[in-house]
This record gives C-alpha cells, sequence and structure tokens, in this order.
C-alpha cells in the first residue's frame, strides 16, 4: 500500500539546518500493523506527517496505491486524505465544543454524507467503540479512555484503508492504553492498515513489525507477529 524511497525532509532556520528525515526508504503491505519507533527528535511524527499528506517531502518518493502522492496539490491531499486515511492523536485532538455525536460525524460531513447516513453509521461505529451511552457529552465530561475510543470512532467513520496512530495511548494509563490498543488490533484484524507511531515497547508488540529510526535513518526492522496477506 506504501512505497516510501529515499525520502528526504529538511527543516531550515536562518542558522541551522536539520535534516529530520535522510534518505528514508521502506515499504507497507495492505492489512498490515507497522509501529515506528525510536528516540524523540528521530524523524517519527515527520515521516508519519508525510504519510498522511499533512507535510511534503524535500525528495524522494511516496507511493499510495501505487500513486505517487509526494507532491499532489494541496486539493488532491485533501481529496486523498478524506476517502482514505484516519487520523488518531496523542492528545485526542477533539472538538470541545461538539459532542461525541458531532465530533465523530464531522468527516462524513466534509464527505457530504446525508443526515440519515451519517446517524447510521455514527451510531454502529459508538457501537462498536462501547461509547454509544456517552453520545450526547462533550469532550470535557469524558475520561481519557473514553476521549480517545471517541478519537478512533472519528477515524474509522468512513471506513479508511489506512488509519495513521501518533502515541495513541501516549496521555492514558495503562488500562485505558491496552484497550485503545485491542481496538486498534481489532480494526486491523478487519482488514484495515495501521502505520502507529510509539515510544512504547508494550505498545509495538501489537504490531506485526517495527520500523526502528534514529537521527532521520532506518536503523532497524524487527518482525514481531508473521503478516499474511
Amino acid at each position: 500500500m506504501i512505497q516510501i524511497e529515499n525520502l528526504e525532509k529538511v527543516y531550515r532556520t536562518e542558522e541551522v539546518e536539520t535534516k529530520a528525515l535522510n534518505k528514508v526508504s521502506l515499504a507497507v503491505n495492505e492489512g498490515e500493523f507497522v509501529a515506528i519507533m525510536g528516540p524523540s527528535g528521530c524523524g517519527k511524527s515527520t515521516l508519519l506527517n508525510i504519510i498522511g499528506l499533512l507535510d511534503e517531502p524535500d525528495g524522494g518518493s511516496i507511493k499510495f496505491a501505487g500513486t505517487e502522492i509526494a507532491h499532489y496539490s494541496e486539493r488532491k491531499r485533501a481529496e486523498l486524505r478524506k476517502k482514505n486515511l484516519g487520523f488518531v492523536f496523542q492528545s485526542f485532538n477533539l472538538i470541545d465544543e461538539l459532542t461525541v455525536v458531532e465530533n465523530v460525524e464531522l468527516p462524513l460531513i466534509y464527505l457530504g454524507a446525508s443526515a440519515a447516513e451519517r446517524k447510521e453509521k455514527v451510531d454502529r461505529v459508538l457501537e462498536k467503540m462501547q461509547i454509544m451511552h456517552r453520545r450526547n457529552h462533550f469532550p470535557q465530561q469524558l475520561s481519557g479512555g473514553q476521549q480517545q475510543r471517541v478519537a478512533v470512532a472519528r477515524a474509522v467513520i468512513n471506513s479508511p484503508r489506512l488509519i495513521l496512530a501518533d502515541e495513541p495511548t501516549g496521555n492514558l494509563d495503562s488500562t485505558n492504553g491496552n484497550e485503545v490498543m485491542e481496538l486498534l488490533t481489532e480494526l486491523n484484524e478487519a482488514g484495515t492498515t495501521i502505520i502507529m507511531v510509539t515510544h512504547s515497547e508494550h505498545d509495538a508488540r501489537y504490531a506485526h513489525r517495527v520500523i526502528r529510526l534514529l537521527d532521520g535513518e532506518v536503523v532497524m526492522e524487527n518482525v514481531h507477529k508473521q503478516f499474511t496477506t
């Protein structure tokens, strides 16, 4: 699904040039669960942002389902994100002024779904995430674990082919963190490809494969679980 070759990203200021990614090459298969690990500042989130079309590389190639997307226009990037990608962030990124239902249905509104279609899909995903009883609550009325369940529900509402998760358990205690990892595992087993950035060796064990970065380069890959297409 994802094919990356010699990807480069450089951040420049007047005084210093920082190479966030240095000729990174890797591939992620459809249906795979991949964890990206490494110390702070090694390029993990930069790589995830480029895969998610939130940032643009300075060099190299990135293909999504065989199509080169490295230098898509913003309009084409937004279109691909809406139809194919779901995002889960450490900080949840829920809108405080919206209820659970309103937060989860946002991607459907952007796609122009009807009110009836939105209600049917939102109800189904809230049941699946076991958060239906909180449907009319606001984010600040929820625990951290519940907020992340809502964030995962929003990420999967469009049945994306790929979920990008950036430290999805970083703000959670171990119990809620394990629940979120089990949710991601269930989604992966149902066919969704997942790329997750994490500092947690525990969370990385849920992945089929771990890619380790250091100073913007891939330094190691470990297979945790057998992946079959």
